[in-house]
């Protein structure tokens, strides 16, 4: 008998706030690696970012009343149960609660660029494959990033798609 992996996409960010970008991505991941799921990690702060001004549970209701009619995407938080905000701890903290599940971590192609700096990046992408959504103006930079040149391309994914180009900052600024 064969055992069915179950894919699930993770995507992580402050969402603040959420926005069609988000939404985009996360429709375009699902159907173009057949994920079952999409888990919306919200974190409390961005360690390579200014803490946000909107508070952490006003970002949470507004991502699930955003993501309501899409029953693919699940917003969480999950800080409590890892005691961190570092995506490695995230990543290792599924894998044992999600048993027989792929995991697909989904980027922004302005993300692979510092996903050097981030802790332990080597390991996250041996323990999940990195989906790397085309972002303008990041392509050329993230392209020659050091983790694009490091990491195995069957572990990491550069998606070209129709993008959107909006992003929580311009949306802050509005």
């Amino acid at each position: 008998m064969i055992k069915k992996i179950n894919k699930i996409g993770i995507l992580g960010g402050t969402f603040d706030p959420c926005h069609l970008g988000h939404l985009k991505i996360s429709k375009e991941a699902k159907i173009k690696f057949k994920l079952s799921k999409i888990i919306w990690a919200i974190t409390k702060k961005n360690p390579f970012k200014k803490i946000s001004n909107t508070k952490l549970q006003q970002r949470i209701r507004a991502s699930k009343k955003y993501t309501k009619k899409y029953k693919f995407i699940n917003v969480n938080y999950f800080e409590k149960l890892t005691k961190s905000n570092k995506t490695y701890d995230l990543v290792n903290y599924l894998k044992k609660k999600l048993i027989n599940t792929e995991l697909y971590l989904i980027l922004g192609a302005d993300n692979l660029i510092t996903f050097h700096k981030w802790k332990k990046w080597r390991d996250i992408s041996k323990k999940c494959t990195i989906l790397v959504f085309d972002r303008y103006p990041y392509k050329s930079k993230a392209l020659k990033s050091l983790a694009f040149k490091q990491i195995d391309k069957e572990k990491l994914k550069f998606i070209k798609f129709k993008k959107v180009n909006i992003s929580s900052s311009q949306l802050r600024k509005i």
